[in-house]
């Protein structure tokens, strides 16, 4: 079992980059989905991801109930992509959940996978200092949860432009 994590910015291709390699993985393949169809652009956004990824993925919603929904998945034998733990971490701090509990959960949780899993997230640290308090935590609790998921994790990259850079593994 292998964990990859893919970060990068906005756009930069890492959802692209993580599903090109899960699919290279295996033919058993779960789409674990963080965000939540709120508006009309977002489930726009929701139904274009489902209609990238084509036949051959099976799709779990798991907007708040994260490592929960690891833990239910089959024990081996399907290929795991994240998308994303930066929408994760939003709806948890939009519904004041404990971000530090739930990311130290996430992480143990990882170590017990039997199956090769694929996280992505927002590298949100490389821009502008936020202008409100709710903002730079957000950007404070995204960086901390980016860091413990690396250090756990085999294998780390950074996707820009579409290109990856392996940090680790």
């Amino acid at each position: 079992m292998t964990t990859t994590f893919l970060l990068g910015g906005a756009r930069s291709g890492k959802s692209r980059r993580a599903q090109m390699l899960a699919e290279q993985a295996g033919d058993r393949r779960v789409y674990v989905a963080t965000a939540e169809a709120l508006d009309a652009e977002m489930a726009e956004r929701i139904a274009r991801h489902k209609a990238d990824r084509g036949a051959g993925w099976r799709t779990v919603d798991a907007p708040l109930d994260l490592v929960s929904t690891l833990q239910t998945l089959p024990a081996s034998g399907e290929i795991i992509l994240v998308d994303c733990l930066t929408l994760w971490l939003s709806n948890l701090m939009h519904h004041e959940r404990d971000v530090q509990a739930q990311s130290d959960a996430l992480c143990e949780c990882l170590h017990s996978m039997s199956s090769d899993v694929f996280l992505v997230s927002n590298e949100v640290g490389l821009g502008l200092v936020p202008e409100t308090p709710l903002g730079r935590r957000f950007r404070d609790a995204q960086g901390r949860l980016n860091q413990n998921v690396a250090e756990v994790c085999d294998v780390v990259e950074f996707v820009a432009a579409g290109l990856p850079l392996r940090l680790k593994g």
